[in-house]
């Protein structure tokens, strides 16, 4: 072959290469591919997440707040934000837009507060790290780790943050990076779902007012439209509600009212029972002692016929909340301290169920036991909040007393473990009123009575106050507090965070709630191993490289003499 020729075929193949390397770029503009090799699958994106970025018809625009002079695990998770929300971007294209921004970046401290302030109002929770500087000290800071989402001029904030003080940095910053994707995704279609679906607080039977469940309704309004409303015996007037919430009723329930609840549940309506099966309260105890005596409400039966009974008793529980007593001698000034109260146990979580998955303590208040019934074979029950492993039942009718507060407790009374407290109910429910006569019920129109439902689910918490939110009268008006806080330890517990949860497992048709059940593995180094093993792994990061290159060097140097000398 000519050596004119040869030129020839080199440009050619070298034409070939760029024309093929240019083709691919073109099309990978197009066709996107990833291969997760990761066993968790943690950079894959669920098929909801991705047909619902798809279907965005508009801009959905994201400021993270996460950002500035991070420490490590925050540059971890600030990071991990901006992967999920460039994944976003494949799918949604120009309709996910996202910034980082530092808002404390060059301003004084008074704008500082304002800007904190303000966050704040928003629904934006600050938190403090701690960052070492140049000098080796230490400083605090503020950081805000949250963002604020705005579609079609509507704003909603979004924390991002899972602080659970029982577990490490570590541990807290992974659970956070985990849920990343739940958490934005659950949001995007709440602004995005053009069809706002609507839930109702059921009233009429004594239940929590607007004012005690103000909190709840404001957090699930990110979500849905919240109604308030009685039943009045109407047939059908719950059909256009996706959930109805009951929340601590007082008054017996007609029959009129349990048959409209009944049916709405046998043709799919999802509904959420936080009762108290005895009546007894802290303000009753003003004297000293009160008397729990059993809450009869007259829906007993539905519960039962749904396949559980909440038991007329009291859990009392060495892992309680504190109340303040009153501990002056008499004729002194009052002193008040917080005391453990074993009647308001801190409720335990289900880790395993995307509806609890990385929740802390629910604080709970004169809470009962729960019982399954076991003759309900095509219902599935899972437990989601239950006792500790030191926990007592009080029968009732029993009396109350604040002297109790004085006897310390006694480890073998205290030894039932684990009871329920809130159930999750799934599968096909009976109607509570199959082979009953509703004629005397209803005058005309006597409907018709569906006696088997469609696959449905509820749940069903034996406490009322799980859901009730304190408040404070002032001059200005009623002051509504977070739910789950409690201002004597000024510690938020989970109970605002379980509700909205359950909620919208219960009323979830595209499986988004699952993405809750995800789990990365956290891969620490040993500590011990790191501190023991410091120097050999030193010199082994410093010299290796060093000592394998002179190797290969030398090893090349006697390959070449060979092959040249022949020696």
């Amino acid at each position: 072959m000519s050596l004119t020729k040869q030129k020839q075929n080199d440009v050619l193949q070298l034409s070939l290469s760029v024309i093929i390397v240019i083709l691919i770029i073109y099309i990978s503009q197009f066709v996107f591919f990833r291969i997760d090799l990761t066993s968790e699958k943690r950079y894959t994106l669920s098929p909801s997440t991705k047909e619902i970025l798809r279907n965005l018809d508009d801009v959905v625009f994201i400021k993270v707040y996460l950002d500035g002079d991070l420490n490590i695990p925050f540059k971890k998770m600030q990071k991990s934000i901006k992967e999920i929300l460039d994944d976003f971007r494949i799918y949604a294209r120009d309709n996910i837009q996202y910034e980082f921004v530092n808002s404390f970046e060059n301003t004084s401290s008074e704008e500082q507060q304002n800007i904190l302030t303000d966050l704040y109002n928003k629904g934006l929770r600050p938190t403090n790290i701690h960052a070492k500087d140049r000098e080796g000290g230490v400083s605090e800071k503020i950081i805000i780790p949250g963002a604020l989402l705005t579609y079609n001029q509507t704003e909603v904030p979004l924390n991002l943050l899972k602080n659970n003080p029982s577990l490490s940095a570590e541990q807290n910053i992974n659970n956070s990076i985990q849920s990343l994707e739940f958490e934005f995704i659950n949001l995007i279609r709440t602004l995005s779902n053009k069809n706002t679906e609507k839930i109702a607080f059921i009233e009429g039977h004594g239940e929590l007012d607007e004012f005690q469940t103000g909190d709840i309704t404001k957090a699930l309004s990110t979500y849905f439209q919240v109604d308030r409303g009685i039943i009045n015996g109407k047939p059908g007037i719950l059909d256009p509600y996706k959930a109805i919430i009951i929340a601590k009723p007082t008054l017996k329930f007609t029959e009129q009212d349990k048959f409209v609840i009944d049916q709405y549940i046998m043709n799919g309506g999802k509904a959420l029972w936080f009762i108290d099966a005895v009546n007894v309260s802290l303000d009753s105890l003003v004297n000293g002692t009160t008397l729990a005596l059993i809450n009869e409400l007259n829906i007993e039966d539905l519960l039962f016929r749904y396949g559980l009974r909440i038991n007329p008793n009291l859990i009392q529980d060495v892992q309680c909340n504190v109340i303040p007593v009153n501990m002056a001698i008499a004729g002194n000034p009052p002193k008040f301290v917080p005391a453990p109260w074993l009647y308001y146990p801190l409720l335990g979580v289900n880790a395993g169920h995307p509806v609890t998955k990385n929740l802390e303590l629910v604080k709970s208040e004169f809470a009962s036991s729960i019982d399954t019934i076991t003759a309900r074979k095509f219902i599935r029950k899972t437990v989601l909040l239950q006792s500790s492993a030191s926990t007592r039942i009080i029968e009732v009718p029993a009396m109350i007393s604040l002297d109790e507060i004085k006897n310390k407790p006694k480890p073998e009374y205290f030894n039932v473990l684990d009871l329920p407290v809130a159930i999750l109910l799934e599968g096909f429910f009976e109607s509570a009123f199959i082979n009953r006569g509703i004629e005397k019920y209803f005058d005309n129109n006597i409907p018709e009575i569906r006696e088997k439902s469609m696959l449905n689910k509820m749940l069903v918490v034996a406490d009322g106050d799980i859901i009730r939110n304190d408040i404070r009268k002032t001059a200005q008006g009623i002051l509504i507090s977070e739910l789950g806080y409690d201002r004597y330890t000024q510690q938020t517990f989970s109970n605002k965070e379980f509700i909205v949860n359950a909620v919208n497992f219960l009323t979830d048709n595209q499986g988004i709630i699952q993405l809750r059940s995800r789990e990365f593995r956290l891969r620490l180094l040993d500590k011990h191993k790191i501190q023991d093993d410091r120097l050999k792994w030193q010199l082994i990061n410093t010299l290796g490289p060093v000592i394998l290159i002179l190797i290969f060097g030398i090893v090349l140097a006697v390959l070449r003499r060979r092959k040249y000398t022949g020696n």
